[in-house]
C-alpha cells in the first residue's frame, strides 16, 4: 500500500495510489494520514478499502508530506561503507546518530530554500524508515514489527555549518525545507528486502549519486533496535538511514548547490521526488 497526502498547503487530503498508479482520494474513509493511522489495525483497515470506488485525483496535483505529524527526525550518518570512504572517515563501529528539526520537514517536490549566508549546500538521498508504534528497547528480531513503512528522503546539509566553525551537525541539517520526503509512504509489506534497494540522485539531470542499500553498514532492523535502546521511538517518527557516495562534499573539488538547480532522487519501489533550490526571501 502506498499512502500519501495531496492538495495545496493548508487544505491537504489523504490519499493512496491504486495498482495502476492513480491517486485516489481517501477523505471519505480517513481524516488524514498521520501517526494515528500507522498502527497495524489502522493500516489493515485501509487495506480493505476498494480504491476503485474512491474518487480519482488529477495526477498533476501537489503532493504534500505523506505523514501529517512527524514528531521527530532521528538520522544515521556515515552508514554506507563507500560513503564513509569518500568522506575520508573510518567506518563507524556503531551508528552515528544526529537529529534534524521537525521544522526542516517539507513536501516531496516543494522548493528547497538556500539560507542567507549558505556557502556549501549539499544533497543526500536516503532511505527513510517510518515508525508504526512506540518502540523502547526492542530486540533485533522484533524490530520490523515496529515499522510502518518507508519513503525517500533528501537530507539537505549546509556543510560549512555542519562541519566547520563550531561543527554542529544539527545546525547544518535543520533549516526550513532541509528534509523533503515522500512521495508516498510505502508500507513494509511491499518491500521484500530493505537491504537490496537501488537509490540515486541527479542534479540538473546529471547522475551524481548511485548506490544500493546492500552497502549499508547497519541494517534497517539494527538501526531501529539500536535507537530504541537510546531513546523512545514513536509512531510517525522518521529515520533517514544514511546516504551512498556521490554527495557534493565528496567530489574533488567539492561541488555544492546553487540557486536554480534541481535535484531529482528516488529509491527502487518507493518512487521519486524532486526539488529546485531557491533563494531565501
Amino acid at each position: 500500500m502506498k499512502l500519501l497526502r495531496f492538495g495545496p498547503v493548508g487544505a491537504t487530503k489523504p490519499g493512496a495510489l491504486d495498482s495502476a498508479g492513480v491517486i485516489r482520494d481517501l477523505s471519505a474513509h480517513v481524516p488524514d494520514i498521520g501517526y494515528e493511522q500507522l498502527d497495524d489495525s489502522s493500516l489493515n483497515m485501509l487495506r480493505q478499502i476498494d480504491l476503485s470506488s474512491c474518487p480519482e485525483v488529477d495526477p498533476a496535483v501537489r503532493l504534500d508530506q505523506p505523514i501529517s505529524n512527524v514528531r521527530k527526525v532521528v538520522c544515521i550518518g556515515l552508514n554506507y561503507s563507500d560513503h564513509a570512504a569518500e568522506s575520508g572517515m573510518p567506518v563507524p563501529e556503531e551508528p552515528v546518530v544526529f537529529m534534524k528539526s521537525d521544522t526542516s520537514l517539507s513536501a516531496p517536490n516543494d522548493e528547497v530554500i538556500m539560507p542567507d549566508g549558505s556557502e556549501k549546500l549539499d544533497w543526500e538521498v536516503e532511505l527513510g524508515i517510518v515508525m508504526a508504534k512506540t518502540a523502547r528497547k526492542v530486540s533485533l528480531e522484533n524490530a520490523m514489527d515496529y515499522v510502518a513503512g518507508f519513503c525517500v528522503v533528501n537530507d539537505i546539509s549546509e556543510r560549512a555549518w555542519q562541519l566547520e566553525g563550531t561543527g554542529q551537525w544539527v545546525k547544518g541539517k535543520s533549516r526550513d525545507t532541509f528534509c523533503p520526503f515522500g512521495p508516498v509512504l510505502t508500507t513494509k509489506d511491499e518491500i521484500a528486502d530493505t537491504q537490496a534497494l537501488d537509490l540515486w540522485l541527479d542534479v540538473d539531470g546529471e547522475r551524481v549519486q548511485s548506490g544500493n542499500t546492500k552497502t549499508m553498514i547497519f541494517s534497517v532492523p539494527y538501526i531501529v533496535s539500536y535507537l530504541s535502546h537510546h531513546l523512545t521511538l514513536r509512531a510517525g517518527d522518521l529515520i533517514p538511514t544514511g546516504t551512498p557516495p556521490g554527495v557534493g562534499l565528496g567530489f574533488k573539488p567539492p561541488r555544492f548547490l546553487s540557486v536554480g538547480q534541481t535535484m531529482s532522487l528516488g529509491i527502487e519501489g518507493l518512487g521519486e521526488i524532486s526539488q529546485t533550490v531557491v533563494a531565501e526571501a
